[in-house]
């Protein structure tokens, strides 16, 4: 049985975390998730995707520790992208959205935190509880410092505390806080909403962002002047910059065409 289950409505990619019984993650299921975002990454008639847990209970829990007893090792061959296929796929220039429908703890959290915005079911858990079993969140130590405060941060990375829906909106880790039974409406309703609008554009954000993450303002700007990061030069050249202006002038709604 294949632990993702795809569905594609237009320019949308929804990707499904289904293995139970608590969707957790071992190398095969890394694997074949990278596999997954590549080809979403690479097909260029698909502009978001969307990543949920399957069932009501989990998201997904990390790495499957059963499989770990059984001799899968925890720096062993997650696949391309690295754990879960998303944090560390490169030129990734496409929205994702996470639904967080249950339990998003450890490596589990680590994967929604590799989305651009979270949308979290009101009965939403959230824990790095890592530090219980000797290891490690070595993708949320660098992560989460930079999206909320220091102490707070390193608060949840050593106690490896629980935390619920509401106080991760607080802290700003999610976005938006749905009934259970209204999270995926939700997040197809931004994933259409992402899908109608400028590809470039999104790129030339990802982009920016990540290119802005190692580098002083004033360098990221210099290359942003200097058509040095690919997506914005695809941007500034292409049909679409000059469609949006138009679209202004005409008063019309653009039509994106990704070129």
């Amino acid at each position: 049985m294949n632990p993702i289950k795809t569905h594609r409505e237009g320019a949308i990619l929804l990707v499904t975390l289904d293995r139970p019984k608590a969707n957790a993650i071992d190398l095969e299921t890394s694997r074949i998730m990278g596999k997954v975002f590549v080809d979403f990454r690479d097909d260029p008639e698909l502009r978001v995707a969307i990543i949920t847990g399957g069932g009501e209970k989990f998201f997904c829990p990390g790495w499957d520790l059963k499989a770990a007893a059984d001799g899968d090792e925890v720096d062993g061959d997650y696949g391309v992208g690295g754990f879960g296929g998303l944090q560390e796929l490169r030129d990734l220039n496409k929205p994702v959205i996470a639904a967080v429908n249950g339990i998003c703890c450890g490596g589990g959290l680590e994967l929604a935190l590799s989305a651009d915005m979270i949308l979290a079911a009101d009965h939403a858990s959230f824990a790095l509880p890592e530090i219980r079993s000797g290891t490690v969140a070595d993708a949320a130590s660098v992560k989460l410092p930079k999206r909320i405060p220091y102490h707070i941060a390193m608060e949840l990375l050593l106690t490896g505390r629980w935390f619920d829906a509401s106080e991760a909106k607080g802290w700003g880790i999610v976005n938006e806080i749905l009934a259970g039974d209204q999270l995926m409406d939700r997040a197809w309703e931004l994933a259409r909403l992402l899908a109608s609008g400028p590809p470039l554009v999104y790129a030339a954000i990802k982009e920016i962002v990540r290119d802005a993450e190692d580098s002083k303002f004033q360098d990221t700007m210099n290359r942003i002047t200097k058509r040095q990061l690919p997506s914005v030069d695809k941007l500034y050249a292409s049909e679409d910059q000059l469609e949006g202006a138009k679209a202004f002038a005409e008063k019309r709604d653009p039509v994106w065409k990704g070129c």
